[in-house]
């Protein structure tokens, strides 16, 4: 008795949501998403339905009908994965439309042809020593093809991959001589907001621990950078040495006077090298890599938490390949 009492209620409910206007064709789209979810459940999955593209585009398209209270019933889940992915195209998004070419085609020329790259990169090949300046010259004096040094370099850091070299760079052998020197650099990622903060690394280099972070968000200038390496180092006793690439922040006189008055004696890398800056920039790409693609942040506050957590993460507990498999 109470079971049709039940299905009668049911009943009524539901003619009552089919006489509203447009009522059926909520109902229908219901009945359908419950439908299509069943045969996705019924896949082979270990964790989750494995959703192919068609589905989320039937179902977005079957939402549109249902009302919102609703939803609720009938959602799919989402995984955390997929809102990462959502805010990475996001993200890229943001700066196709801010610095991308809206004509869709390629800017410039088109770039120098495959005979002109196997030469350069075979000129490099038997010399080794011979500079991009060298290499042009005689790409212009035997071939008559007016050639510049940038494009010179930039064909040979796209296609030239040299061998190892017979010893360490200046960078890892100061590095190792000096027990004061650390390393700075910036770098820039997106909240969930899509605003922008730029973090300042700073490490040293010859126990490679990671000395702390500062975090801005927006635009950097001399007196922000110089705060952002002040908070830093408080707390800490500063260094003898610093180095820096040429980034053009790194030219601000407030931050030349900020260095001279704590008595810092700043080493700049190679021009257009990153090999010569290697600890700081493997380091980036560590923190972009095992932190901040798989943690999500609002604003510079809860960066700087989270952050802090991970350099105590760094210092402690993560292991090190190149100190023998022990944390700094």
């Amino acid at each position: 008795m109470p079971c049709s009492i039940a299905i009668i209620i049911n009943l009524l409910l539901t003619l009552g949501r089919v006489l509203r206007p447009g009522g059926w064709k909520k109902i229908v789209a219901e009945n359908l998403m419950l439908k299509h979810q069943l045969t996705i459940l019924t896949r082979s999955h270990k964790k989750a339905p494995n959703l192919l593209r068609s589905d989320r585009i039937f179902l977005g398209f079957l939402s549109m009908l249902i009302p919102r209270q609703r939803l609720a019933a009938v959602a799919v889940a989402v995984q955390p994965s997929t809102l990462l992915r959502f805010h990475r195209a996001l993200v890229k998004r943001k700066y196709q439309m801010l610095y991308g070419n809206r004509s869709g085609k390629r800017p410039g020329p088109k770039g120098p042809s495959q005979e002109l790259i196997r030469a350069i990169v075979e000129i490099k090949k038997r010399n080794p020593l011979f500079g991009c300046p060298r290499i042009a010259q005689i790409i212009t004096t035997k071939f008559g093809i007016e050639t510049n040094k940038d494009v010179v370099r930039r064909v040979l850091a796209k296609h030239h991959r040299p061998g190892p070299g017979t010893g360490p760079s200046w960078l890892a052998f100061l590095g190792h001589s000096k027990d004061s020197l650390w390393s700075v650099d910036l770098f820039r990622c997106e909240s969930l907001t899509l605003k922008s903060h730029w973090v300042l690394v700073v490490m040293d280099q010859c126990t490679r621990r990671l000395v702390g972070f500062g975090v801005h968000a927006g635009d950097v200038d001399g007196i922000t950078l110089c705060r952002m390496f002040n908070q830093v180092i408080s707390g800490e006793d500063p260094p003898r040495y610093l180095s820096s690439d040429n980034d053009p922040l790194f030219s601000f006189h407030r931050w030349k006077a900020n260095l001279r008055i704590l008595e810092i004696t700043e080493i700049k890398t190679v021009p257009f090298t990153p090999v010569s800056h290697p600890f700081v920039e493997r380091l980036i790409g560590t923190i972009r890599r095992e932190f901040l693609d798989h943690t999500p942040f609002w604003n510079s506050m809860d960066l700087q938490r989270k952050l802090g957590e991970f350099r105590d993460y760094y210092n402690n507990h993560r292991t090190h390949t190149a100190l023998s498999g022990r944390s700094p």
